[in-house]
């Protein structure tokens, strides 16, 4: 019996880079699994849209839909529901994070940025309307600051508070007073976001001593959507 489609469903950025960037963890995901049908996907910007690319299915194709996004939030609570609610054969993932491999990688991201021991951490996540996405992404923090001895505080580009700007003010402040060495005392804004594009070029703007490059390229975005279809798979069958 042939493996369900895959449906990579990202966010969608006007970014080049970023475009680049997310098609890399399709076509990882193609290598890691021969055969495997794997189909592009978009809630925002690009296209193809979501909807098309379900309603274009075969009738009766089964299909998984990932979501290539960070948390939960609008996209995977509303629109990919929406977007397969007529297509019971099609089903939908949990998004990637929070995930421990991803606390690894941002920790390493970090790392490659000079983090010294002293410096506070800020986890800059996109944001969500919905409570479920800062949920999300504190927990992805309480995952990082497991590995790390710095301060882990967590803020959002949008729709979500403390925002970017407020959460490195309010993390100087508490750094403020305490003993600075020669490798701490900065603030450090973590780019808890796929790749480059709009939400990562506003970080530069928001008063940090330093910002990491973003998640991608690295190969645990692919293995952790890949994980998260087998997990729906072998839930249906």
């Amino acid at each position: 019996m042939n493996s369900p489609v895959l449906i990579a469903c990202a966010h969608g950025t006007r970014n080049v880079e970023g475009q680049a960037a997310i098609r890399q963890v399709m076509a990882e995901i193609e290598a890691l699994r021969p055969g495997l049908t794997v189909v592009e996907a978009y809630v925002d910007v690009q296209e193809p849209e979501l909807g098309g690319v379900v309603a274009g299915l075969p009738e009766g194709t089964p299909a998984v839909v990932v979501p290539l996004l960070l948390s939960t939030g609008y996209h995977v609570k509303v629109d990919i529901p929406k977007a397969i609610k007529s297509r019971p054969e099609v089903t939908a993932a949990p998004p990637l994070g929070p995930d421990p491999r991803l606390a690894e990688l941002l920790a390493a991201r970090l790392r490659d940025a000079g983090l010294g021991e002293g410096d506070g951490v800020l986890l800059a996540a996109a944001g969500s309307s919905l409570p479920d996405g800062s949920v999300d992404s504190e927990e992805q923090a309480r995952q990082l600051a497991e590995l790390l001895p710095n301060k882990v505080r967590v803020a959002y580009g949008a729709s979500a508070e403390p925002n970017v700007p407020d959460g490195v003010a309010a993390l100087r402040a508490e750094l403020t007073g305490a003993e600075v060495t020669d490798d701490g005392g900065r603030v450090v804004v973590s780019s808890y976001l796929l790749a480059t594009g709009y939400f990562h070029d506003q970080l530069s703007k928001a008063g940090a001593d330093v910002v990491t490059a973003p998640l991608l390229p690295s190969p645990v975005l692919a293995e952790i959507a890949l994980e998260r279809y087998d997990a729906v798979v072998a839930a249906r069958s």
